[in-house]
């Protein structure tokens, strides 16, 4: 005599399991590869001419250097090691019309020892988050004028070329 039952209650709950699998992974595919994806925020946080740096960097006269290069480094960046004669080269060469300020996010103490062990003399070490200044990699270099926007930004580690025209810029006596 034969069953005239129908599929098993294991059997019905395989089949609503793959149903389930089956839409969730289509939901997926269209998402993923149907629909458009939203193009990321612009970071408005990275450095740019015209950006001012009283409120980031607030105790500095920028009126009485005239012009300052902040240095944006880290203890911890190998690129900021290997640009230390290049930063060497501009307090050498750019001493009399250029205040240079180091600014890390490690603390001033720290500052103060990485850049004595690596050579670089700086008129001042501040500590803040490079982040508040607009710098999202270092090393990164910000020629900031007398009224503390930046006029210039050059970032990463730049090559002799680039550090001959940094140079050409930053011996120009401020008007």
């Amino acid at each position: 005599m034969e069953s005239t039952r129908g599929p098993g209650k294991s059997q019905n709950l395989a089949n609503v399991a793959t149903i389930v699998v089956s839409v969730l992974l289509s939901v997926v595919l269209v998402k993923v590869f149907l629909l458009p994806q939203p193009s990321p925020a612009p970071n408005l946080a990275q450095p740019r001419v015209g950006m001012n740096l009283g409120q980031s960097l607030p105790g500095i006269d920028w009126a009485k250097n005239k012009r300052t290069l902040v240095l944006a480094l880290s203890t911890q960046c190998h690129f900021c090691t290997e640009s230390a004669p290049f930063f060497q080269r501009i307090q050498k060469e750019t001493a009399k019309n250029l205040k240079m300020v180091a600014v890390l996010p490690q603390a001033v103490r720290d500052g103060h020892r990485y850049l004595e062990g690596v050579g670089v003399r700086v008129d001042d070490v501040r500590q803040a988050q490079l982040s508040e200044i607009g710098v999202t990699g270092t090393p990164t270099l910000l020629l900031v004028n007398g009224k503390g926007t930046v006029a210039d930004v050059w970032q990463g580690k730049l090559q002799p070329d680039q550090e001959a025209a940094v140079l050409e810029v930053l011996k120009k006596v401020a008007p």
